[in-house]
């Protein structure tokens, strides 16, 4: 044998969760090979960045089975993986073949169907907007006035707020529904529309592992009416009743959908009801939210995962109790990215990371999803008000421009 690897299964770019390279690296410092299975013709660039060759694989459990058994033959395999929510539920099957600890898959399927996952919930008796299932115009009107507007529209299998947008009259309603079922949005199932109520108020997520709540995350989103995160703060600025509360909703969830093995992230809106559930995803958060777990408490959700996966204990434990927070990169306009600076953020003491995701003479061209960043900043500290501080700092030391796209006749600059 030639060492231990561990597998990542690679599913639609467009569903990464963007912690890949992060699997790699704690897969590098746990002393195993990763190798990862490509199931689409998406090139990975950290992939290469990391030095790691992938194998193109058809997208079916019969073709992953048959290269893990074919890699068997080579290396010890010590666990399989992914950061796909698209390839998670195959994950789980291809675990349960060899024998692996890994995901339940009927579980994780049943969640990854908002609709499905909606109607587990309620029967439960967890708190969640009113909602309707819609396939056409037609039913996505008729369910907009059940509920009464403003409503949610988002498709029924998704991540990363793609395809979600508010709708304050029947006007918009109409415009995104002709917008999902006209050909331009990517559906990766057939398509059929959940029509939710708006539930308002602050929002917060929860990151558990196994049955362990890890912690809360506050977060802000961009203007309306999509949801592009702006600013997210960890640990959230809760009560002790408040955490309790949001902690024993997300446990009910758990128990809802036959979750409680590995990372699972849950979306909340506190309402005046309190907590209502917006999304359970069976899965670690994607973006900024395990590096500030990891800045804040000192735990580092990737790693503690691929122990799991590989069948090791994982270890919890706080190292000490600091405030993280990240505020994204997100740009007001279309156009063409003319420059974009930083430098002077990154030499900040207490900035953690600066990433810039976009380059000059790129064309800016906003979806009104998680895309639409053109990086963040992170800063951590002992106080939130120093964190809150550092960040500011950082943000005013970067700078960027746009040059709109030029106008056609008959159009205007706006969103």
């Amino acid at each position: 044998m030639a060492g231990r690897t561990l597998i990542i299964v690679e599913g639609d770019v467009e569903y990464s969760t963007g912690n890949g390279r992060l699997y790699i690296q704690a897969a590098h410092r746990l002393g195993l090979r990763p190798t990862a299975f490509s199931t689409s013709s998406a090139q990975y660039d950290y992939l290469a960045a990391e030095g790691i060759e992938a194998i193109r694989v058809e997208d079916n459990l019969v073709a992953l089975i048959r290269e893990c058994s074919r890699l068997r033959a080579i290396y010890e395999i010590a666990g399989i993986t992914s950061v796909n929510e698209s390839v998670y539920a195959t994950v789980g099957k291809l675990c349960r073949h060899f024998d692996l600890p890994g995901p339940n898959p009927e579980s994780v399927e049943q969640c990854c169907d908002k609709f499905a996952q909606r109607q587990l919930l309620a029967q439960a008796g967890v708190p969640i907007p009113a909602y309707r299932l819609a396939a056409d115009a037609t039913e996505v009107e008729s369910a907009a006035a059940e509920i009464g507007l403003p409503v949610i529209l988002k498709p029924v299998v998704g991540i990363g707020s793609s395809g979600v947008r508010l709708c304050r009259t029947v006007d918009e309603v109409a415009e995104h529904t002709s917008y999902l079922l006209g050909g331009t949005h990517i559906w990766r199932s057939s398509a059929r529309i959940l029509v939710e109520e708006f539930a308002q108020g602050p929002y917060y997520c929860a990151d558990l592992m196994g049955n362990q709540v890890i912690g809360i995350t506050a977060a802000d989103f961009d203007r309306p009416p999509h949801f592009v995160f702006r600013e997210l703060t960890f640990p959230a600025p809760l009560t002790d009743s408040g955490q309790m509360h949001i902690v024993d909703v997300s446990l009910g969830c758990l128990r809802a959908l036959g979750l409680g093995w590995g990372p699972t992230n849950i979306e909340f809106r506190w309402t005046k009801r309190g907590p209502v559930v917006i999304e359970v995803n069976p899965r670690l958060a994607g973006g900024t939210v395990p590096k500030l777990v990891q800045l804040a408490y000192g735990v580092d959700l990737v790693t503690e995962h691929i122990k799991l996966v590989i069948g090791d204990q994982c270890d919890l434990r706080r190292r000490h109790s600091h405030i993280a927070a990240a505020r994204k990169l997100v740009p007001d306009r279309d156009g063409i990215l003319d420059r974009i600076d930083g430098d002077r953020a990154a030499a900040i003491s207490g900035v953690a990371e600066v990433k810039l995701d976009a380059e000059p003479k790129m064309p800016i061209v906003r979806k009104g999803d998680y895309r639409d960043c053109l990086g963040h900043v992170m800063a951590a500290s002992p106080s939130r008000a120093q964190t809150e501080t550092i960040l500011q700092r950082a943000l005013d030391s970067i700078s960027w421009s746009i040059t709109p796209f030029p106008l056609k006749e008959g159009e205007h600059h706006g969103r």
